[in-house]
């Protein structure tokens, strides 16, 4: 063997030491892979099924959504009949306030002028017959002084 076959050899053991020494990470880092690869498979396979799921549900609530908004059209349009009814309640109130204060001023003076002629009437009742006791108190007290004199 020649000092060249040697150095060959020698390089060529290397190499092979090399390759074995760089082997051992490749490896690892392949092992490394095939787990990534399974857990996106087992992730891709699982997202389908979660996606379809949440399409369902996505249905579901536009479904609800449609169902308010018909159930709001309805509570807006009973709103506004019950607008209409509040406008013309307020009318009525403000006619009946109106004929009231009519009734009022047309029925007030005569009713003051009947409470005060029958406040006068019996005023007038009162005081004649606490005229008329005077008087028979008086009578009698005169007749009992003339009897005490007489007697």
């Amino acid at each position: 063997m020649s000092v060249g076959g040697i150095a060959a050899l020698v390089a060529s053991i290397a190499f092979a030491m090399l390759v074995l020494i760089l082997a051992i990470p490749i490896l690892r880092l392949r092992h490394t892979v095939d787990a990534a690869t399974r857990a996106l498979r087992d992730v891709a396979d699982q997202t389908g099924p979660m996606l379809t799921s949440v399409n369902a549900t996505v249905e579901n609530v536009n479904t609800a959504l449609t169902q308010v908004h018909t159930t709001l059209d309805g509570v807006n349009l009973q709103l506004a009949r019950v607008d209409t009814i509040t406008e013309n309640a307020a009318h009525v109130s403000a006619n009946v306030a109106n004929l009231s204060t009519v009734v009022s001023a047309a029925a007030a003076s005569p009713l003051v002028k009947v409470a005060a002629f029958g406040y006068g009437l019996r005023s007038a009742t009162a005081k004649r017959r606490k005229a008329a006791e005077e008087a028979e108190v008086r009578d009698e007290v005169k007749q009992r002084r003339r009897s005490a004199r007489r007697g």
